[in-house]
C-alpha cells in the first residue's frame, strides 16, 4: 500500500515539502477541498437588531479570485506568497465570506441584494488578505484583512478596515483552513459590533 511522505527540512524546503508533496498520496486525498465549516450562533458583543441592509458579494483582488489555499513565508521571503498543491477551497474565499457574513447580518436584521431597488443602506465588503502565514518553522497563523463602507445614495457613511489573526495548530493546509475560519468567524463579530455602533447614522 502506497503512503504520502514528506520530509520536512529547514528554510523554504521545508515550505516547498508541504505545498507540493504528490507522490504516493491516494487519489481520494490527492485533492482536498475545504470550507469553512458551520457558522456559529450568534453572540455578543451584540445582539440588537440592525437596519435592513443592502449587500453585495463581498469583493476581493485577483490573487484571491480562486479557490487556492495560500501561505506566506514571514521569515523567509514576506513579498513571496504561494498556493498548496493538494488542498483547495470548495470556492473563493470572497464567496465562502460573503455566505458567512450573510448568515450572521441575517441573524439581526433583513438582509437584501446590493443591487436591489430598495431604500436601504449598501454595505460593500473589500477583501484585501486572506492567507495563512508562517512567522516561523512550525508556526503559522490564519491572516485576514478585509474593509467595509456603509454608503446610501452614493454618499459614504462610514468606513472601517478589520484586521483578524487566529493561530494554527499544525503548519499545513488543514491547520490554515482551520485558523482562516476562525480569523473569519472573528471578523464577522467585528463587523456585526461595528454596523451595531452605526445603527444612529443608519437610522437617519
Amino acid at each position: 500500500m502506497l503512503t504520502a511522505v514528506c520530509v520536512l527540512v529547514g528554510g523554504a524546503g521545508w515550505l516547498g515539502s508541504i505545498g507540493g508533496c504528490t507522490l504516493g498520496l491516494p487519489a481520494a486525498v490527492s485533492n482536498i477541498r475545504y470550507d469553512l465549516g458551520p457558522s456559529p450562533e450568534p453572540s455578543a458583543p451584540y445582539s440588537g437588531d440592525l437596519p435592513t441592509l443592502r449587500l453585495f458579494d463581498v469583493r476581493a483582488p485577483r490573487a484571491l479570485e480562486t479557490d487556492d489555499i495560500l501561505y506566506r513565508m514571514n521569515y523567509a521571503d514576506p513579498r513571496r506568497s504561494a498556493a498548496y498543491a493538494n488542498s483547495h477551497w470548495t470556492m473563493r474565499p470572497a464567496q465562502l465570506l460573503t455566505e458567512r457574513v450573510r448568515h450572521a447580518l441575517a441573524a439581526h436584521g433583513e438582509v437584501v441584494g446590493g443591487g436591489q431597488a430598495v431604500q436601504a443602506p449598501l454595505l460593500t465588503i473589500d477583501l484585501e488578505q486572506f492567507e495563512q502565514v508562517f512567522d516561523g518553522e512550525g508556526q503559522s497563523h490564519g491572516a485576514l484583512t478585509a474593509r467595509a463602507t456603509l454608503t446610501r445614495d452614493g454618499k459614504v457613511l462610514a468606513q472601517q478596515t478589520f484586521l483578524a489573526r487566529a493561530p494554527a495548530s499544525m503548519p499545513d493546509a488543514a491547520g490554515g483552513v482551520h485558523a482562516l475560519a476562525a480569523a473569519s468567524d472573528d471578523f464577522v463579530a467585528q463587523l456585526v459590533a461595528w454596523l451595531g455602533m452605526q445603527t444612529g447614522t443608519l437610522a437617519r
